[in-house]
């Protein structure tokens, strides 16, 4: 952009001299910066004379709302009752956890809340909390990584089969899943996500698609995994037509990546400003989503969350060609999202953060740890958990817990104990460092029901 544009110069225009200026030149300066100013006072221009026109327009729309129903800025105070809620498996969850999630209900936007068996704390939301809210979406309760998700496919191949090739199964696990902050595929696919509209029209996203692209097909670090396992069918009338017995399966966990943390960082920065909280909520704060943000950041999570499904997909395509069976079932769903819902009758945002939506006969993986089995389960649609249940074990000592409390031998100990090859994984990671798998399947029987178990054979972590 030549000379500076001011906001003298939108004045002159005959922009009012509100908050819409401060607006206008936000969005300018973030996304037009090297632009002509005289081109972008004609599109001002436009702008001012038909505002209704550029609603939802990426650059412009923000500019727009300010001109014809300025989003209201104030401080909400929170109410001194709770919205209804239900704790499963209250006497395993610590008190930090259920504090946040008390904290939580007592939003102006909060209607119903729950606490899953697994529930441990987190920020804003704890880690197993569901929330549903009137009309708005809290960036921090749906979390940093954004759909995360859990995916296991079922293979017709012998359980056997594993013991029999563990030094080849441990070499495409090495090989061929990547994980941490920088390591990407040598040889890249492409895929269809990377066409969607989202990344063209909305300016955070169009900056960050190369590096979702890059990253496509990698798993990050954490307690993100892939693993081969003992998949054991004990329900008859499973939805897969499959006999009872036990299959080859691959379990994969992880999110979206670099571009979920950077939507999450981008909009609850947004969302702190729009919506000013008492300081030990200030994390809760969310966006209407009837504002151009809200709307824009509902689209972004949408994408993340596509993305996340698509790197599963990735992962599992890879594994499978070189396992050379072809999957005859396939178990995934996010437990880091938000979604409209119809709760008794009516319309609600329903974030699960680490959370398995378990809606009436809705398929879910629910894991245990490295050791421990999961559980493939069928949800009873249950009004009382917001049609959830839990995403894991939950933790039971924090990572840097896990530091002091064990070491490597303790690890090796625990897995030659239950037949378990891992490849990476640090001591936060420890087997130990969860919670009882049965004790919280136990706590949610009204939740889920069980369809068969995952035991997991070869693990691969992040180093």
């Amino acid at each position: 952009m030549g000379k500076k544009l001011k906001g003298k110069d939108l004045i002159n225009l005959g922009f009012p001299k509100n908050n819409s200026i401060n607006i206008a030149l936000g969005q300018i300066n973030r996304y037009r910066k090297k632009e002509k100013k005289e081109r972008i006072l004609e599109e001002a221009k436009q702008v001012l004379l038909e505002p209704e026109k550029y609603k939802g327009n990426a650059i412009w729309g923000k500019v727009a709302e300010g001109l014809v129903k300025p989003v209201e800025v104030q401080f909400h105070k929170l109410r001194n009752t709770r919205a209804p809620f239900s704790i499963y498996g209250e006497n395993e969850i610590d008190d930090i956890a259920k504090y946040q999630l008390y904290d939580a209900l007592k939003l102006p936007i909060a209607v119903q809340g729950a606490l899953m068996p697994d529930a441990h704390a987190g920020y804003g939301l704890p880690i197993g909390g569901v929330l549903a809210t009137d009309n708005a979406v809290i960036p921090y309760g749906v979390g940093v990584d954004i759909g995360c998700r859990m995916c296991l496919t079922v293979y017709p191949v012998k359980a056997s089969y594993l013991k029999g090739k563990q030094h080849q199964l441990e070499n495409i696990l090495s090989e061929h899943t990547k994980f941490g902050m920088y390591e990407t595929h040598k040889v890249k696919h492409d895929h269809e996500i990377f066409e969607r509209t989202e990344f063209k029209d909305i300016p955070l996203l169009k900056r960050l698609r190369m590096k979702a692209y890059n990253q496509l097909g990698t798993s990050g670090g954490g307690n993100h995994f892939v693993e081969f396992g003992i998949v054991d069918v004990t329900d008859e009338n499973n939805e897969f037509g499959l006999p009872i017995g036990e299959y080859v399966g691959l379990l994969s966990h992880s999110g979206s990546r670099g571009l979920g943390a950077n939507i999450a960082k981008h909009y609850t920065y947004l969302a702190k400003k729009q919506c000013p909280l008492p300081k030990n909520v200030q994390h809760l704060a969310w966006l209407d989503l009837d504002t151009h943000d809200g709307q824009e950041y509902w689209l972004a999570m949408n994408l993340a969350g596509d993305y996340a499904k698509a790197c599963h997909d990735n992962i599992h395509k890879r594994v499978g060609k070189l396992l050379g069976a072809k999957a005859i079932a396939k178990i995934e769903n996010h437990h880091n999202f938000a979604w409209k819902e119809q709760i008794n009758g009516q319309e609600l945002i329903v974030h699960r953060k680490g959370a398995t939506p378990a809606n009436k006969g809705e398929l879910g993986i629910i894991p245990g740890s490295m050791t421990a089995p999961g559980y493939i389960v069928r949800g009873l649609g249950n009004t009382d958990s917001l049609h959830s249940a839990s995403h894991g074990a939950g933790r039971k000592h924090s990572r840097k817990a896990c530091k002091e409390k064990f070491t490597k031998s303790d690890i090796k100990h625990q897995l030659n104990m239950n037949g378990v090859s891992l490849i990476g994984g640090g001591i936060d990671e420890a087997p130990m460092a969860y919670k009882s798998i049965k004790k919280v399947m136990a706590n949610q029987q009204e939740l889920v029901e069980v369809l068969g178990t995952f035991t997991p054979k070869i693990v691969r972590m992040d180093k």
